[in-house]
């Protein structure tokens, strides 16, 4: 029992000195990128996004195209099927 507070005590000593360092060190100069400042502030990049026609009438086809793909993974290559449908 007093071996483990003995290590509990030194494992909170050394995350105390592991905080303390962290509080000191210096801070990033306020000259850093555009980007950086904006993630920084919080503002995100403005996306525009279109609405899709919802509906494609009544004489509309489908269209697909599909093809093969080679996917490299950690048990190797893998051909996989793609597909991108469309309607016309």
């Amino acid at each position: 029992m007093l071996k483990m507070t003995a290590n509990l005590a030194l494992a909170g000593a050394i995350f105390a000195l592991a905080v303390g360092a962290a509080l000191a060190a210096p801070t990033q100069p306020e000259s850093t990128a555009p980007a950086a400042q904006d993630s920084v502030n919080g503002k995100r990049p403005r996306v525009t996004i279109y609405p899709r026609r919802q509906h494609p009438g009544p004489n509309a086809v489908r269209q697909c195209r599909s093809w093969l793909v080679t996917e490299y993974r950690v048990s190797g290559p893998v051909i996989t099927p793609q597909m991108r449908c469309w309607w016309q």
